[in-house]
């Protein structure tokens, strides 16, 4: 019996060594499996927040994508193409306008009790952009640009990503001419149609439905007295510059540039003159001003 109480007495210290080794590998298993669980736990978060950022890029890419490129445009080029001399203006060469504003009957357009010019466009358009050169030039005569926009027409289209402003956000303020203009779409495509900007009001629309039977752009109406359809000069006098250095041709008259924009200028410049009743006679009494206001009137 003392002897079987000896050895009890020996192996009872072994049993409790090997029961709290059991208990620290129970201990570890149990952490472990704790790890692994916070670490699948992590592992699950990372991948749901990558798939959320993952589609907030898309979207934002997308919306680059769709968003109209445009940009303010640049002071100096504005003020290369708005202040420019008017000895210089009457170097343009207006036999390069290829089609003379014509004239239509209606009630008078106006806008801010103002003899009113309505441009009507879209970004996308490279007629369009032919256009708004030298209505910017001949305009800049009767008032003050402010918020110009830059933008080049549609890169899928004929004479492709022609430089240009864009009316989107201008102002224009004048004592003689009130101004209102729509650009109803961007120059981006999306499943194969260019993204709506701006929609047309009421007013708007009908001019262009009385005047323009096609919906061609641009159309410019001059108070309901005279309308332009399409590009006044050729446009790929434009192709290959860009935008700093059509405004800086532009304001050299004996460059190609400048002959052909400052020639359709100076036409729109006669025809915003027969809208506000030759207001103001500084620029409307100019002879080369005076005469085409009487070609304009012999049509």
């Amino acid at each position: 019996m003392a002897t079987d109480g000896g050895k009890g007495g020996r192996d009872r210290p072994n049993a409790r060594a090997r029961a709290a080794q059991l208990r620290e590998q129970q201990r570890k298993q149990e952490a472990r499996r704790r790890f692994l669980l916070i670490g699948g736990i992590v592992a699950v978060v990372v991948v749901i927040v990558g798939v959320m950022v993952g589609i907030y890029a898309t979207k934002s890419k997308s919306d680059k994508k769709n968003a109209t490129v445009t940009a303010v445009a640049p002071a100096a080029a504005v003020s290369q193409v708005t202040a420019i001399s008017a000895s210089d203006l009457a170097k343009g060469d207006s036999t390069k306008v290829t089609a003379l504003p014509a004239k239509v009957t209606g009630s008078a357009l106006t806008f801010d009790s103002k003899p009113g010019l309505l441009y009507f466009g879209a970004e996308y358009c490279p007629y369009c952009a032919v256009e708004r050169w030298p209505l910017v030039v001949a305009m800049s005569r009767f008032g003050k640009w402010s918020n110009l926009g830059q933008t080049t027409s549609a890169s899928q289209d004929v004479f492709p990503s022609t430089p240009t402003f864009s009316f989107v956000g201008a102002r224009f303020s004048s004592q003689y001419l009130g101004f209102s203009s729509v650009e109803t779409e961007t120059n981006q495509l999306v499943n194969g149609n260019y993204t709506k900007l701006q929609t047309p009001t009421a007013q708007q629309t009908e001019l262009l439905t009385k005047y323009d039977t096609k919906g061609s752009i641009p159309f410019v109406d001059y108070g309901n007295k005279f309308v332009t359809i399409g590009a006044s000069y050729d446009p790929s006098v434009l192709k290959g510059k860009s935008f700093d250095e059509i405004a800086a041709a532009i304001a050299d008259p004996s460059s190609a540039i400048g002959k052909s924009v400052l020639g359709a200028a100076n036409v729109f410049t006669a025809t915003i003159c027969e809208t506000t009743g030759g207001k103001p006679g500084s620029v409307c009494d100019l002879p080369d001003i005076k005469k085409l206001r009487g070609t304009l009137n012999a049509q």
